[in-house]
């Protein structure tokens, strides 16, 4: 960390420069009003929700490195644990995180187009790795295809960083170089939803009632127009919501705006909720939104089934094969080294499917046996027993002999 630190020193930084940073905080403007950047995204909840979704369905699934080996003719597999990547990928990659805050932040940052680590180097070895604020990146593909990688340090400084130094994980991508970035692409649905929400939350500090015209009869000098007015703001607060509003001097009370029901502001935001979710490729039952119908256990079953097939699976895909390229070399590689997010368990069944899949598994109806009972135990998690445990059963149902 100390020789990232020094370098960031060495670039100063510019008055374009600083106007750049002042943009970037910003963020782009959406057509509904408010600005879509990373920080107000997440006071969006549903994008936030899914984010969530995405970041801790990557750091909840143990990812190990593994290697394949052949032993008495046949193919193995075991954990990686006296490499040295294995306990800073299982347990702490750096001085304050855990393996698990690591991965959440990375498939977080990852989620909104791009994620950048840096790999400190001692002695020719990944020390350490700590992820960079994706802000402070300025990733470049020059004229030959190589890439460049730029990085702002908290004082302004700019130092550009060997590529070599930086495990860059990307999202979905145009050109296979950089990430897409989702808060762009997503700004208008992002910022509706933005707008929906202050739109709301003003129409409940009125006491939920809409702006008017309030009508009397004659002319109001400026200190009855000040009073009359002082009165109004009183009176129609959130805290004399409900309460009668008393009128004098024939009096009348136009509305000049939609009420929340005019304005249709829950189906408005239902459909929201269901457009970012389309954005992140996240299911909305996932991030707790069901819409009008009420879904039963076994469909809500199937929905998360389907969520860790089809958004969370692309997600431990692509952090494994970025892993295996960024952090290991092409010697280990053909030693069979690998990473893998171990997902039997998220992905495991009922204890009744469980049942009767282990049954088949050991032979049960005739078949031939493919596992044994300690394969299945560690797959409970449970001790090895050893002996016969260890060993595939006979076959004890043998299909009948056909007579010629």
């Amino acid at each position: 960390m100390g020789f990232l630190a020094r370098g960031v020193a060495t670039e100063q930084k510019s008055g374009v420069y600083e106007r750049w940073l002042e943009l970037l905080s910003i963020g782009s403007k959406s057509k509904a009003g408010p600005s879509v950047n990373r920080d107000t995204v997440f006071r969006v909840s549903a994008a936030f929700a899914c984010m969530r979704a995405i970041s801790q369905g990557c750091a909840q699934v143990p990812f190990k490195l593994l290697q394949d080996y052949e032993q008495d003719g046949l193919s193995r597999k075991r954990a990686a644990v006296d490499h040295d990547l294995y306990d800073l990928i299982d347990a702490q990659p750096n001085g304050w995180q855990t393996s698990f805050e690591f991965m959440e932040s990375l498939a977080l940052h990852a989620s909104l187009g791009n994620a950048y680590v840096f790999k400190n180097i001692y002695r020719g070895k990944v020390g350490e790795m700590f992820l960079l604020n994706p802000s402070s990146v300025t990733a470049e593909q020059k004229a030959d295809w190589s890439i460049k990688y730029k990085v702002r340090g908290k004082d302004g400084g700019v130092v550009e960083i060997d590529p070599s130094l930086i495990w860059h994980v990307r999202g979905p991508s145009w050109d296979g170089f950089l990430g897409l970035d989702v808060l762009h692409i997503a700004r208008e649905a992002l910022g509706l939803s933005m707008s929906l929400e202050e739109s709301h939350a003003s129409l409940h500090a009125n006491g939920v009632r809409p702006a008017g015209l309030y009508s009397v009869d004659g002319t109001l000098n400026p200190e009855q127009h000040k009073q009359l007015t002082k009165w109004l703001k009183e009176q129609a607060g959130a805290d004399n919501a409900g309460a009668p509003l008393v009128l004098d001097r024939s009096a009348k009370w136009l509305s000049l705006s939609m009420t929340g029901m005019d304005a249709q502001h829950i189906e408005t935001r239902n459909l929201e909720i269901e457009e970012v979710c389309r954005f992140f490729g996240i299911l909305p039952i996932v991030i707790g939104y069901t819409g009008d119908k009420a879904n039963t256990y076994a469909s809500a079953e199937a929905m998360f089934d389907a969520h860790k097939v089809l958004s969370l699976n692309p997600w431990w895909t692509r952090i494994q094969r970025s892993a295996n390229v960024n952090l290991l070399t092409r010697d280990e590689r053909k030693k069979g080294f690998y990473f893998k997010f171990i997902a039997n368990g998220l992905l495991r069944a009922s204890a009744k499917d469980r049942a009767e899949y282990y049954a088949k598994a050991l032979g049960s109806g005739g078949s031939p046996a493919w596992m044994t009972q300690d394969e299945i135990r560690a797959l409970e998690d449970l001790d090895p027993m050893g002996g016969d445990a260890a060993n595939l059963p006979p076959l004890i149902n043998k299909p009948a002999a056909s007579t010629p």
